[in-house]
């Protein structure tokens, strides 16, 4: 018999907040709004699906949570240094291996695209407008 200790919460919910970072942060630097569109679709990065293998234990929730936070790190840094592309296909197999999809390799975050100028859907305001 072996004992699988489950997530905590706030394990639970940092994953999500990572998640929406992601999306809300990181995706509008490099995509635009059709193409976030398209990954939603796609179930990027979803956790919910029928075919993803995260149980949502202590240590699956660790490992996806490092893996997020290193993939994130990775991207806001200078990516166009080829040392750092063994660190980032380690930690993207990490959440295939959970069935986490995310078809991303460095090169489609080398280049940054100029999409911060234009509004996006998925990208948080700038301010809030108190009614």
């Amino acid at each position: 018999m072996k004992i699988l200790l489950a997530s905590t919460e706030e394990q639970e919910e940092t994953i999500q907040e990572l998640i929406t970072y992601i999306y809300c942060t990181i995706f509008p630097r490099y995509f635009t709004d059709d193409e976030i569109e398209q990954f939603e679709q796609l179930e990027v990065l979803h956790t919910d699906t029928d075919y993803t293998r995260y149980n949502g234990t202590l240590k699956e929730a660790f490992q996806v949570i490092s893996s997020l936070q290193t993939l994130i790190s990775l991207i806001e840094t200078d990516t166009t240094k080829s040392d750092y592309e063994e660190m980032y296909d380690h930690n993207l197999s990490i959440l295939k291996s959970f069935n986490l999809f995310f078809p991303f390799n460095m090169d489609h975050f080398r280049e940054y695209c100029n999409y911060e100028d234009k509004v996006s859907v998925y990208a948080k305001p700038a301010n809030q407008l108190l009614v």
